[in-house]
């Protein structure tokens, strides 16, 4: 299986260095518009079986993940596409809207259809990854994304532009991330980059070897 990694930072693909050749690292910048635009000239590029983004992220309240743990995307979540009507948060299909032409899809993205077993094999946490343009930096906030996605894991910023660029490619895509922090207020002296680096790693050195 031909992979592509997309990770958002230099710093991330550091610690990825000498991957398997039929492993492709791609830096994209912050965002889901960096990513989206960095994995769709990389699939024109040469194609993949498989596109992942990978890198750190926070954990949601609730969610039972702690600093250095790995987690593993059941679905892809642009979490912060819709609008507000008041207090109520209506997402793209509440709206009518789509971010596809034809109208089919409301920013809830699946996944490569091993993932399940990959992430029972990683001993990783399975369930919905959300992706936000802005860091949720309150308990208040982290808390209400929390319910308005039950059973989300992880808030990252690239997620969903790399599964929405490989949905258009027709490729499946994956977030695989390791924890460095709870969402919530900053506080950085709280990080552990370096062990949420070395969960990815991990999780990623057994995705390239997972024959389930």
């Amino acid at each position: 299986m031909n992979v592509l990694i997309v990770v958002a930072t230099a710093g991330e693909a550091a610690l990825l260095r000498e991957l398997p050749p039929r492993a492709r690292l791609v830096v994209s910048g912050v965002g889901p518009v960096a990513s989206a635009l960095a994995t769709a000239r990389a699939l024109q590029e040469s194609p993949a079986d498989l596109v992942v983004s990978a890198g750190i992220a926070g954990a949601y309240p609730g969610s039972g993940l702690r600093p250095g743990d790995l987690a593993v995307s059941s679905r892809i979540v642009q979490a912060d596409l819709g609008a507000w009507d008041g207090p109520a948060w209506l997402n793209l299909g509440a709206l009518g809207l789509s971010v596809l032409p034809d109208g089919s899809h409301d920013a809830e993205f699946a996944v490569w259809d091993g993932a399940a077993a990959y992430a029972q094999a990683a001993e990783a946490a399975f369930g919905p990854m959300l992706t936000l343009s802005a860091v949720t930096g309150d308990t208040e906030t982290a808390a209400a994304l929390a319910r308005r996605y039950p059973g989300a894991l992880t808030e990252g910023m690239e997620g969903s532009g790399v599964a929405h660029a490989a949905l258009l490619a027709g490729v499946p895509a994956l977030e695989v991330r390791g924890v460095s922090n709870a969402v919530g207020p900053r506080d950085r002296a709280a990080w552990r980059i370096p062990e949420a680096l070395r969960a990815t790693r991990r999780g990623l050195d057994m995705l390239l070897g997972f024959k389930g």
